[in-house]
């Protein structure tokens, strides 16, 4: 993989990890039509080390007072909607944290190929579909319960097979379910955070075996990915509650349909 390689595939990554697109749809493009070569596990855990300071940044409010809150319901059993959030947010992790354990590598080994990428888009794209025109969109982020944040985090589990897209399913889980949109994106980010961390940090386990790591592109991996999926998550919830879903439908409906031009060739 050559530096104009590395800066395309950073940019892909940065802007499908957040937005309902899927990145494993996009990231089998370029080997696919182009021939490139596989980006390496060095460089996929720097693109998704970027991904993961943009969200900690964007949300860096967020996160501090869901902290210090779930941190009085710990020690000092003092409750509030923020502590409530905070605790949501590891139930809904613990779905695809369990999933990805135990089924990862089956996933990895049998359900990543083009073919089941193409039906993944466009399936999970009608769902979205479906989830927007149905929920009412009258619910917000503090009206969240156990059994919603269940759902979303089972939906969450989901996403490990390639091209469902991690913020996609979730969002429409949270759509389904009655949330208004900027609500159902915001979770899915906030959900987001712990999963990246603990598959990061697998990643980062493996990558300890490596023999040697190409350090200049580790860095164009990481800071691309993060300066565009902070864009990312800034655009699409400043701008999600007036386009809603169609956009990123008809997108994924393209998209899938070129995965299976690719495949039946």
């Amino acid at each position: 993989m050559d530096y104009f390689q590395a800066v395309w595939l950073a940019v892909i990554q940065g802007i499908s990890e957040f937005l309902p697109i899927s990145s494993s749809a996009h990231l089998i493009l370029p080997s696919e039509i182009l021939g490139w070569p596989d980006q390496g596990l060095a460089f996929d855990v720097a693109v998704h080390v970027g991904s993961l300071i943009a969200v900690i940044i964007y949300f860096r409010n967020d996160i501090v007072n869901l902290t210090q809150a779930w941190l009085d319901s710990v020690f000092v059993r003092r409750h509030s909607p923020e502590s409530k959030l905070a605790w949501f947010i590891i139930l809904g992790t613990v779905p695809a944290g369990l999933t990805g354990l135990f089924l990862g590598g089956l996933i990895e080994l049998h359900l990543r190929s083009m073919s089941v990428i193409a039906f993944t888009t466009i399936f999970f794209g009608l769902l979205l579909a479906w989830a927007d025109l149905r929920g009412k969109g009258q619910r917000g982020i503090n009206q969240f319960t156990w059994k919603s944040a269940l759902v979303v985090g089972g939906a969450q589990a989901l996403a490990l097979i390639p091209g469902t897209s991690r913020s996609g399913v979730t969002i429409t889980a949270a759509l389904a379910l009655g949330f208004d949109r900027e609500t159902a994106a915001r979770f899915s980010f906030l959900l987001a955070i712990p999963i990246i961390m603990l598959s990061g940090g697998l990643k980062g386990l493996e990558l300890m075996d490596a023999e040697s790591v190409d350090w200049t592109m580790i860095v164009i991996g990481t800071v691309l990915s993060g300066i565009t999926a902070y864009l990312c998550i800034k655009l699409f919830l400043k701008v999600i509650q007036q386009i809603g879903m169609l956009p990123f439908v008809i997108y994924r409906m393209l998209l899938g349909a070129l995965l299976i031009y690719l495949v039946w060739q």
